[in-house]
């Protein structure tokens, strides 16, 4: 089976620039989760949830860093994850482009 989130947008306080640790800005999430579906499901309202709550708190500096620990917390909270895909968008960062960081992780399940 394969879980897809997309265009989850909210606020917050992401990236290193100071006018970025003052104030909040749009974020776009796209996820996708891979998995072996048997009577047990992975519930994407929980995935959503678990991902902005933790954005909203951390107050990362770089994406790179929000995708390290968005992964782990994810496959800690559902190991069935096989296959994770997480991009962060940050669409109003630069006034001639639409700015986003992606990464893919295989687990060995």
């Amino acid at each position: 089976m394969k879980i897809h989130i997309e265009d989850l947008t909210f606020t917050c306080i992401i990236g290193i620039l100071d006018f970025e640790r003052k104030n909040t800005q749009k974020v776009i999430i796209n996820v996708e989760i891979e998995y072996d579906f048997d009577d047990d499901f992975i519930n994407y309202a929980e995935v959503a949830n678990l991902i902005k709550k933790t954005l909203i708190n951390q107050k990362f500096l770089l994406i790179e860093d929000a995708l390290k620990d968005l992964t782990l917390q994810l496959k800690n909270k559902f190991s069935k994850i096989n296959t994770l895909y997480l991009k962060i968008t940050k669409p109003s960062i630069l006034p001639d482009c639409i700015v986003s960081v992606s990464n893919t992780i295989h687990f060995n399940s």
